[in-house]
């Protein structure tokens, strides 16, 4: 029986030629699966008649956008989710989405394998690697950029030799990965970490300079998840959808950083996610009203951790899995009204509302009828500072 392989499909130049190419090094017959995670650009058909034309003998094509939002986005924004205190975890995200349909499609058609364009020193082959062996542990990986020295160069020249119906214009200097919840780009002259990033490479977002009438705009939150934009309801798709346009629209959720990635090297990356920034900031704030001050303190420890995780490839794991868990215990107060005002590349917060809200104003008021007890401050103090007043007579002595 011939082997199959499984290949996560992109429509482009390079997994386009991956197919023949896998052939021609394995032997195997090799399954193209495509999956729309709101990357935009070529039809879904069209894509999945492109794999047949190059060779695959079965290409499915899958609308997740839906899936990726609920699933993948929503988790994110519950847990505030900002690697290194900035990048809400664009492409980090429709990773493990691509990954569930992969190990779907093997076990379909009877694939041993699952194969991927990634390179050899990003992060994204582990993400798709370990998500892969997590939910199927049998399942082989191969990467033909990275085992078969696939180059641009061979690619180009195999494609010409076989007729494969693909453009091999000149390629973007850039490498850009985008999805709904954002857009990520690297490389090109954006590698020197002196060099500003130019008007060019950004498309989800306008400048922030240009002078423009502010916007403003109230979401809607029920137990973490945004239900509606200015009263009309939305899902969590339109809500990403929406605010991409809205605080797109102002600048808002650029960022252009050196991050760490999981294989060890420091990399210069420029990312838009306008909608991701701005339900992020959102959450946060009403989280401020509605979650008790110990939970909201540890909230942050856990925060740091799942991003961590969900970065380095582990959506998967046991510990992920826990995370979730209590990140959704702790979501279960945070429905309310965030106002916010978007102009300049800034997401400002200006009011906040709750039914949940922990904020009482006859405790927080200094005017007339201010309930807080000021007598009781004393002896408080008093014993709050105890063990350090202790230990400040002997080290002083």
């Amino acid at each position: 029986m011939t082997e199959r392989v499984v290949l996560a499909y992109s429509g482009g130049l390079d997994t386009s030629v991956a197919i023949g190419w896998i052939a021609e090094e394995t032997g195997a017959e090799v399954i193209a699966v495509a999956v729309d995670v709101g990357q935009g650009g070529e039809d879904l058909d069209v894509i999945r008649k492109r794999a047949l034309a190059c060779g695959a003998v079965e290409a499915e094509v899958a609308d997740a956008k839906d899936e990726f939002a609920e699933e993948y986005c929503l988790p994110a924004i519950k847990a505030n989710a900002l690697y290194m205190d900035r990048y809400p975890l664009v492409s980090a995200l429709s990773r493990p989405t691509i990954v569930k349909h992969l190990v779907a499609a093997a076990k379909k058609h009877g694939a041993t394998t699952v194969a991927h364009g990634c390179t050899g020193k990003g992060n994204d082959q582990v993400r798709f690697e370990a998500g892969i062996v997590a939910l199927a542990p049998d399942l082989k990986c191969i990467a033909p950029v990275r085992d078969y020295a696939m180059t641009r160069d061979k690619a180009i020249a195999f494609c010409e030799e076989k007729n494969l119906p693909i453009a091999t214009t000149k390629k973007s200097p850039y490498s850009i990965d985008q999805n709904v919840f954002g857009r990520a780009v690297e490389t090109g002259f954006l590698e020197d970490i002196w060099n500003a990033p130019i008007e060019d490479i950004y498309e989800y977002t306008q400048n922030p300079a240009t002078p423009r009438d502010e916007d403003e705009v109230i979401i809607t939150f029920k137990e973490g998840v945004p239900v509606a934009i200015d009263g009309k309801p939305v899902t969590v798709l339109q809500a990403i959808q929406q605010l991409n346009e809205r605080a797109g629209a102002q600048g808002i959720g650029r960022i252009d950083m050196v991050e760490d990635r999981l294989v060890g090297i420091k990399s210069r990356e420029v990312y838009e996610a306008p909608g991701a920034i701005a339900l992020i900031t959102a959450h946060q704030e009403l989280e401020n009203v509605t979650v008790e001050r110990e939970l909201a303190r540890y909230k942050r420890q856990v925060e740091q951790r799942w991003g961590e995780l969900v970065y380095d490839g582990l959506w998967f794991s046991p510990l992920k899995r826990a995370l979730d868990g209590f990140i959704n215990e702790a979501n279960q107060h945070v429905s309310g009204d965030v106002r916010m005002t978007l102009h300049g590349g800034r997401a400002v917060v200006t009011g906040r509302r709750s039914q949940e809200s922990l904020y009482d104003f006859n405790l927080a008021t200094y005017d007339t009828g201010d309930t807080f007890d000021q007598s009781a401050a004393k002896g408080f103090i008093d014993i709050y500072s105890l063990s350090s007043k202790i230990a400040a007579k002997r080290d002083l002595a």
